[in-house]
């Protein structure tokens, strides 16, 4: 197991796939409206953003309920996340193995089923991650959403919709910021509270609960609504901790099975099957 694996899976006790109550809880309310070029683009999304740009690896913890597919469920999963690409995903189960283990390096990621020795050795990264957690994301994105971050906002192109919110193209996404309400409008506050993605499968981030400009709540919603449901409670975070490749790798146990990806889907969302 690798020094990742090990400090991950320490008093990661909750259960992978309990049934439980989905979100249900209001989403987010966004401005409306064309707004008006935006002036101080760039020093709101700088400032926005400089917490999150300080990270090169992240390491945490994350008890997941809401429901997918219109399935509910709750599970906990453990996360190694680095710059630019790489993602270690394991969904804890009360005892014994984890439920999966999910790594992802730039455009290839695999999949370990511990407890049935089977595997999936490629794919694409956000396919994969779809199939055994619900969500879309490659290692990348998984690493801004848990972050709270953009990838390239377009400061040139930021809106402004009243003195609260800004709102700014970051590639296929729309990043809003909005001043913290307990400075007031004069202050020069500016947080990233949520990322718009737009596409085929589109879905909205909402941060919560910030500390040191780093949400540690995150709401994620399938756009349009139906597929999923998410609240993702992040703690035992830990910034910039060294993570060696190895981490972003799968040693298959010898005369593991493979298993495709279909199979991956038909097995539910944090393994719940």
């Amino acid at each position: 197991m690798t020094r990742l694996a090990l400090r991950l899976s320490k008093g990661a006790l909750g259960a992978a796939a309990l049934l439980s109550a989905s979100c249900g809880a209001a989403r987010m309310k966004l401005p409306a409206g064309p707004g008006v070029p935006a002036g101080d683009g760039a020093a709101v999304i700088a400032q926005a953003t400089f917490a999150c740009r300080a990270i090169s690896t992240i390491t945490l913890e994350m008890s997941v309920h809401g429901s997918v597919g219109g399935r509910r469920l709750r599970g906990r999963l453990t996360a190694g996340l680095a710059t630019p690409s790489s993602a270690r995903l394991e969904a804890v189960a009360p005892f014994g193995q984890p439920v999966f283990v999910f790594v992802a390096s730039d455009a290839d990621a695999s999949v370990l089923l511990p407890r049935d020795r089977r595997v999936l050795e490629h794919g694409r990264p956000a396919a994969v991650l779809d199939a055994v957690a619900g969500v879309p994301l490659d290692a990348a994105g998984l690493r801004s959403l848990v972050t709270g971050c953009a990838h390239a906002p377009d400061a040139a192109g930021t809106m402004s919709l009243g003195d609260m919110w800004r709102v700014a193209p970051d590639a296929d996404d729309e990043v809003y910021f909005r001043r913290d309400p307990s400075t007031g409008a004069g202050q020069a506050a500016w947080r990233l509270v949520a990322t718009q993605h737009r596409g085929e499968h589109g879905w909205r981030a909402e941060y919560g609960m910030f500390e040191n400009n780093l949400p540690h709540t995150v709401r994620l919603v399938s756009d349009p609504p139906g597929r999923f449901d998410l609240q993702l409670d992040l703690s035992q975070i830990e910034l910039n901790v060294p993570l060696g490749a190895e981490a972003f790798r799968i040693d298959a146990p010898t005369g593991a099975s493979p298993i495709t990806l279909d199979e991956l889907r038909q097995s539910g969302p944090l393994g719940e099957k």
